[in-house]
């Protein structure tokens, strides 16, 4: 698995530290050779401190433009929208300066938003500078989830949609997020993970072993597109 390179770090604090710094200066590589940088980010409680250390680093805000993976289909003011969380942790500090492109439209259904929300990431630059993905414990990243609705659509690393809606038993709220071919085209690929549960999982994801051959995660870790860089802390 030559694709995939692990950092594994002491405490979480240090990751943050460390996957700040490395994306700031590629959001500056890109600043200074393009003109602008892009980077879509996960929700969920694992990147929070690594959006308060990215939101203080110094580099020209004003042209960066922040969008996410996915989306729980619930307005900013939830508590469960991952939009509130970039909002309340990342877009602060130096980083207020940042252009943020949310996925949830206001529609009432993720179906009813999607030729908007597409629109709105066809109109992005690409490829995209960063991506930073998450995972979870039944082996989801972005909407990835197992026995979703669009799962397989979502995957296709052919596929031509940019975005897709996502409702699946372990989803909760329906749901909308970029398809894996748009997430693979970045210069920059990370998952960032925390615990040894999910440290576990990975393993067995990369080997192939036992239910984690079939975790949608799979996906992002064999593709050869993009190298995949994993930060993770116990």
């Amino acid at each position: 698995m030559s694709n995939v390179t692990t950092h594994s770090f002491t405490n979480c604090n240090a990751q943050a530290v460390a996957l700040a710094e490395r994306v700031a200066a590629q959001l500056r590589e890109a600043i200074a050779a393009r003109g602008h940088a892009v980077i879509a980010v996960s929700g969920g409680s694992t990147p929070r401190d690594f959006f308060a250390r990215l939101s203080r680093e110094a580099l020209d805000w004003a042209q960066v433009t922040i969008t996410l993976v996915d989306e729980r289909w619930v307005p900013d003011t939830d508590t469960r929208s991952n939009a509130k969380l970039v909002e309340t942790t990342l877009l602060q500090n130096a980083a207020r300066a940042a252009r943020f492109v949310p996925l949830y439209t206001g529609a009432p259904t993720p179906e009813a938003g999607l030729a908007e929300a597409d629109a709105r990431i066809a109109a992005l630059p690409v490829p995209f500078d960063v991506v930073v993905l998450g995972m979870g414990e039944d082996g989801h990243t972005a909407s990835f989830f197992p026995g979703g609705d669009h799962l397989a659509a979502a995957l296709d690393p052919q596929g031509t949609a940019k975005v897709l809606p996502m409702q699946a038993p372990g989803a909760g709220e329906p749901r909308i997020t970029l398809t894996l071919p748009v997430l693979l085209d970045t210069r920059a690929l990370y998952l960032l993970v925390s615990g040894e549960k999910k440290r576990d999982l990975l393993a067995d994801v990369r080997l192939g072993l036992a239910e984690a051959k079939n975790y949608p995660v799979r996906a992002v870790v064999r593709q050869d597109r993009v190298p995949l860089a994993v930060y993770w802390c116990p």
